[in-house]
């Protein structure tokens, strides 16, 4: 059967991406040290795949064709879109799929009780993912299955979809009748604001909101994320802070246990979120 080894939500953020590109910044030397922690537990836990939690920026999928959750299925997949290497350095590249855990995560013959998943054969990956695997496996050796959420183009789901999310993705692994280790990986932001008149403001667009944000995660409160984080609340903290969503399944596939490691590093970008549960 096969076992949860452990969970990571991180930023995906690709102007940090850029600046970590050839040197350390002094504001982004927190960042770094982060990303290290966590690609070490990523090497401690050995997964043998990764369950990763993203939402697609209008690369893949536009708002004439906008799912509210999408498994991908491929053996192979395709990661990285031209602008992203034009504006960011982002090479395109390939990762490996595990179509079998997908289809079981879809539900098999049926859809999964309580979710009517879209799928797709040919996922294309942008930076809210291959940013994170780029830090925590560096090779990018491991197989992806890839879970797109819809966090940009409203309407969006609620909090209370996402973590319902999470604990189906939960169950659906733990019954894979295969061996694997899997790692559940999230990626996404605390209060982000994106072309908005708060944009690059070398600070956090909410402070307050990214402090109980962290607290949600480090003390386990599934609850309290779910009811604070309205659509309008998450306006309120900046226009891309919808992505936070993707937290909240994460720490409901974790089954609502304290944060082992919770942070929203300060930054030229803002606060840049660091989680990590250990479930072994």
């Amino acid at each position: 059967m096969a076992e949860i080894v452990g969970v990571i939500g991180v930023t995906h953020n690709p102007l940090m991406w850029a600046a970590l590109r050839e040197s350390t910044p002094e504001d982004l030397v927190s960042v770094a040290a982060n990303f290290d922690r966590l690609s070490r537990m990523v090497e401690e836990l050995k997964p043998d795949v990764i369950v990763m939690i993203a939402s697609d920026h209008f690369h893949m999928l536009m708002m004439s064709n906008m799912p509210a959750f999408m498994i991908g299925k491929s053996p192979d997949i395709r990661a990285g879109h031209p602008n992203e290497r034009r504006v960011f350095g982002l090479e395109p590249t390939w990762v490996g799929g595990d179509p079998d855990l997908a289809a079981h995560l879809l539900g098999g013959r049926d859809l999964a009780p309580g979710f009517d998943f879209a799928f797709s054969d040919e996922p294309w990956l942008d930076h809210s993912f291959l940013v994170p695997l780029h830090f925590l496996t560096p090779r990018l050796e491991l197989p992806v299955v890839p879970v797109f959420t819809n966090c940009n183009s409203p309407p969006i789901p609620t909090a209370a979809r996402f973590a319902q999310l999470g604990a189906h993705l939960a169950r659906a692994i733990r019954s894979f009748p295969g061996e694997r280790r899997v790692l559940v990986v999230g990626s996404g932001h605390l209060a982000h604001e994106l072309g908005g008149p708060r944009q690059f403001l070398g600070a956090s667009p909410d402070p307050g909101f990214d402090e109980k944000a962290v607290m949600w995660m480090a003390r386990g409160e599934v609850g309290a994320a779910v009811l604070a984080t309205s659509f309008q609340r998450l306006t309120e903290a900046g226009n891309e802070s919808y992505q936070f969503l993707n937290f909240i399944t994460c720490l409901a596939v974790a089954d609502g246990e304290p944060a082992a490691f919770a942070e929203g590093t300060p930054t030229r970008f803002g606060n840049l979120p660091f989680f990590s549960w250990d479930l072994e």
